[in-house]
């Protein structure tokens, strides 16, 4: 069964490399995207039952990928965030961590436990 799945990345390129590869690789069926923290929350707000993975890259054309983890706090218990950006370190993964996020990948280090996570379902025991 497909993991419903909404993206939250600007970069068009990226966008466009990733969602087939997350269906491809991890059975995701990518639901929604936006490029903004407030296109986001809208989307989120709207169809709150209707996603189980939050994909949240940091740094978007306006607002935060840490204002989309606050915003979806009290997310249902088997939605999960993570973050994949390019700007990880471990102030940057503890903040996320803090505002909600079950995992935090780095785009360019961590695509295969990013990946491998998505194929456990994205059980909080894949959380890095």
């Amino acid at each position: 069964m497909a993991l419903f799945t909404f993206l939250v990345e600007d970069n068009r390129t990226i966008r466009e490399n990733l969602i087939p590869a997350l269906e491809d690789l991890a059975g995701v069926q990518v639901v929604g995207c936006a490029e903004t923290e407030a296109a986001t929350i809208e989307w989120l707000a709207a169809h709150a039952d209707e996603w189980q993975l939050l994909i949240v890259d940091l740094f978007l054309k306006e607002g935060s990928g840490l204002g989309v983890l606050r915003s979806c706090a009290r997310r249902a218990p088997q939605q999960r965030a993570v973050v994949l950006s390019n700007y990880v370190n471990a102030d940057i993964r503890s903040r996320c961590k803090a505002l909600g996020a079950d995992a935090v990948f780095d785009k360019s280090r961590d695509l295969e436990a990013f990946f491998d996570y998505c194929n456990s379902d994205a059980a909080p025991t894949g959380s890095t």
